[in-house]
């Protein structure tokens, strides 16, 4: 396994899985609406299945696929069903076979996916839906097919939506505004910092009633969203109703690259609040600079900050782990476990950051996934954080996401997380030191609990960093120590937290209580690393 430091993180990111490109592939699909001829068709199925079984953390042979992928077709017409009789595949509409081949071998990826192309092609000749169906919604039926029935985390993602994924993750060109459509236009609800709608004064309240001369009423949202995004540096013209204004406002605006802001800081009596809501692309970098913002406007007497990672779904992975080294001096931060050599990394903080010696809390429930759980484990992990809340969602593996043929993205499950101690977090999470979950729950019986010692989780995270993958029902019992819940209104885990800030002692005995002993990850049982 190679030790990756984060100052190499432009050299592993792909290996890291944060998103994984196939290049070299020229688009092939014809457009959507149109049939896409069966030799385009067939590269594309190739290519996605060929890539199931290279990169999949479980192994599954191209016979597997294929049949999965075939029997997909019914997504578009529910009378139609393949089967597996003997030497040969049937095809079935109804009750009726209507046509059937040689089975190719098991592993043969070029045979299936030859296959799977020509039963979309007689399927045609017996079914209206699927004569209407183009080369797109075959390549989701037969996709979607294959990969649920994989994992749950494993999906396609058509053409136009990978467009939208790779706008969410690396950002489009945009003039930075959200808005809620209303019946004059479009509302603005924000306006991002730095971007072009902020140095054209764009205001919060302002409705766009015109894009380029044409008015928003009657367009879909889709097309609201493609009329207002185009290429960096382009120019767009948007008319605005002000209310303080007689007269409509026509702007012109230079689109730049916009990324969604994933990070907010809030800063009372020397305490700062990071709220932050996934990972992109700028969330590391967000999250740096406003703790240094915060440093600087608490005069450098910062007490402490509290990570609220809520409902955070993750992100790219290479953005947990550069967080997680904010606050992390040295040490492992995750390592990941699968199949492809590529899958098997691991990743380290280095010293030098600012927030490395900052008392932290952080906030978890059953909505924080991914590079969240990430962050949270290595952090508790490194005795760097005090984690409450609830049980996390237990989305421990890594996805790799693949760009296809005809531009569409396969999001493939290769690798499993491990925590710096050692534990896989799939279907397991992160077990909070403070559990809020539950009836009858107030800050004083926590601060009670915690200044006499009397945190359940003593007993339970020993069992829980140890606990091999294999043990689902274990997993699953010890998970039932603080079950997963999404905390909406988060009243008892502010107060809390900031009732340990600000009282170092208490701090400390809570920190103790999760804090894995410095020789825990070399005794692990071999079993729990798989």
């Amino acid at each position: 396994m190679n030790e990756v430091k984060l100052s190499a993180l432009s050299r592993w990111i792909i290996a890291a899985t944060a998103l994984t490109t196939a290049g070299g592939c020229a688009p092939v699909l014809a457009a959507v609406g149109e049939p896409a001829p069966a030799a385009q068709s067939e590269r594309v199925v190739a290519f996605g299945y060929g890539t199931i079984i290279e990169r999949h953390l479980d192994g599954i042979d191209a016979a597997g696929i294929g049949v999965e992928g075939i029997r997909g077709l019914a997504a578009l017409d529910p009378d139609f069903d393949a089967r597996v009789e003997g030497a040969f595949l049937e095809l079935r509409y109804g009750d009726q076979v209507f046509t059937r081949y040689a089975a190719p071998a098991g592993d043969d990826v070029a045979g299936w996916a030859d296959v799977t192309v020509r039963a979309f092609g007689a399927a045609k000749g017996v079914s209206p839906a699927l004569a209407d169906a183009d080369g797109e919604a075959f390549y989701e039926a037969v996709f979607d097919a294959v990969l649920a029935s994989l994992d749950k985390f494993s999906r396609y993602h058509t053409a136009a939506e990978a467009r939208d994924n790779r706008a969410s993750r690396n950002g489009f060109g945009g003039i930075g505004i959200r808005y809620r459509a209303e019946q004059q236009g479009l509302q603005i609800s924000s306006v991002m910092d730095e971007s072009p709608a902020a140095e054209a004064n764009l205001q919060v309240g302002d409705v766009v009633t015109h894009i380029d001369g044409v008015s928003v009423n009657g367009l879909e949202a889709p097309e609201i969203s493609r009329r207002l995004r185009g290429a960096i540096a382009s120019q767009v013209q948007v008319t605005i109703h002000r209310p303080s204004e007689s007269k409509p406002l026509q702007v012109t605006l230079r689109r730049s690259l916009v990324v969604p802001p994933t990070v907010a800081m809030s800063l009372e009596d020397d305490i700062a609040t990071l709220r932050v809501t996934g990972f992109n692309q700028r969330t590391a970098s967000s999250a740096t600079r406003e703790v240094e913002r915060a440093i600087r406007e608490s005069g450098g007497n910062l007490k402490g900050v509290i990570l609220d990672l809520r409902g955070n779904p993750g992100g790219l992975l290479d953005q947990g782990v550069a967080m997680a080294d904010l606050f992390i001096p040295e040490g492992r931060i995750v390592f990941t476990r699968g199949r492809h050599r590529h899958a098997n990394q691991s990743y380290s903080a280095s010293r030098g950051d600012m927030g490395e010696a900052l008392p932290l809390v952080v906030i978890v429930d059953g909505g924080s996934a991914s590079a969240s759980e990430i962050l949270a484990a290595a952090l508790q992990d490194a005795g760097r954080a005090v984690v409450i809340g609830t049980n996390s969602y237990g989305k421990g593996t890594v996805q790799t996401v693949v760009r296809m043929p005809n531009e569409g993205e396969m999001t493939l499950t290769w690798s499993r997380f491990h925590s710096p101690s050692g534990y896989a977090l799939h279907n397991l999470g992160v077990m909070p030191a403070v559990c809020t979950g539950g009836d009858g729950i107030s800050v004083e019986g926590l601060v009670e609990d915690v200044r006499a010692g009397a945190l359940p989780v003593a007993d339970t995270l020993p069992r829980w960093r140890t606990v091999s993958v294999e043990a689902t029902d274990a997993r699953a019992e010890l998970r039932e120590a603080c079950p997963k819940a999404r905390i909406e209104d988060d009243a008892v885990e502010s107060a809390l937290a900031r009732t340990l800030l600000e009282d170092p002692a208490l701090y400390a005995r809570a920190l103790a209580v999760s804090t894995p002993a410095p020789t825990h990850a070399a005794t692990l049982h071999p079993a729990v690393l798989r």
